[in-house]
């Protein structure tokens, strides 16, 4: 009889350690970390690949962008800390390890486009939220 009371006193007191206001509420899940997304890779100046300019000329093309005046503002060689290559969107998961690529930015008539490749070689426009 009193290892009973001893047991419930023992539940109600752990029970209580938590206020309702505390219980069942955790801040939402984040899909950015808090580290940088970038890591520059050694050398990090480069060219596109052929294939890397043909993709982004047909990338540009297909969002109906004239492709006749492309010029490159940057090209550099980075490694991405997760799958998102640098440019997450919310509510997507990404591989959480490393990914080499390239960083391409392009300009056309005074507006910026931002390609970012990792291993598979097809540029991802990553665009401002």
């Amino acid at each position: 009889m009193v290892r009973a009371a001893l047991v419930s006193t023992m539940a109600v007191l752990l029970c209580g350690c938590a206020s309702r206001g505390e219980m069942g509420e955790r801040p939402p899940l984040q899909t950015m970390s808090p580290l940088p997304s970038v890591t520059p890779s050694a050398g990090t100046d480069a060219t596109p690949s052929p294939q890397q300019w043909d993709a982004i000329l047909a990338d540009l093309a297909a969002r109906q962008v004239p492709t006749t005046d492309v010029r490159v503002v940057t090209s550099r060689r980075v490694t991405w800390n997760d799958g998102s290559l640098g440019c997450p969107k919310p509510g997507q998961l990404y591989t959480q390890a490393q990914v080499p690529g390239m960083q391409v930015v392009v300009s056309v008539a005074g507006v910026e486009y931002d390609y970012r490749f990792g291993r598979s070689g097809e540029p991802r426009l990553c665009q401002p939220a």
